[in-house]
């Protein structure tokens, strides 16, 4: 099975990395490994509509999503993270989002959605955030599910945890750690 995470804070070793780490250790349990790309440490630039995918499902614009948008259809586990900033995906994450223009154009223009293989496709989605009303997670989630069904995950699991904001101040709940991890296990089942 193919497994592939984005970890799309830009905080190192804040909540959303521990999550991530808590939930690939969960996959990796279950005798699986997990590709991860940390999307603040990658070179993508932000989509520029100019119409380049449209003929072909490919994007035009040649940097590190490239590497990405290849996993991406080789996948058959998608595990994406992010902080919640101002109701939102972070921008690295939302920024990676964008340039999946090309597989809607593909699945949507084309009629070629990214096959489902052997294991189907299926989705894990973890986001933390200092807000403690529940308008991030609905925003984020939002966004999230666009993506996902983009790109043929036709199912996910979310996992939203709130009012924890101070970096490492997730380590506090070992009951949210502990749900990341059998969130990776139950992912490849």
């Amino acid at each position: 099975m193919n497994v592939i995470a984005f970890l799309g804070s830009p905080r190192k070793g804040g909540n959303t990395e521990t999550l991530l780490k808590e939930a690939v250790r969960g996959v990796r349990a279950s005798g699986f490994k997990v590709r991860i790309f940390d999307l603040n440490r990658m070179n993508i630039a932000p989509c520029q509509n100019c119409g380049g995918c449209n003929k072909t499902g490919r994007c035009v614009v040649k940097d590190d999503m490239q590497k990405v948008s290849q996993a991406i259809r080789k996948a058959d586990r998608i595990i994406l993270t992010s902080p919640v900033f101002f109701s939102g995906l972070s921008a690295q994450v939302k920024t990676m989002i964008d340039r999946c223009q090309q597989f809607w154009c593909e699945k949507y223009i084309l009629k070629k959605p990214i096959a489902e293989g052997q294991h189907g496709r299926k989705g894990l989605l973890i986001i933390v955030g200092g807000q403690k009303k529940p308008t991030g997670v609905k925003c984020s989630e939002a966004t999230a599910i666009a993506f996902f069904r983009t790109v043929s995950v036709p199912e996910h699991k979310t996992l939203s945890f709130t009012g924890i904001d101070a970096k490492g101040e997730i380590l506090l709940y070992p009951d949210a750690l502990n749900e990341a991890f059998e969130a990776g296990r139950e992912l490849v089942k």
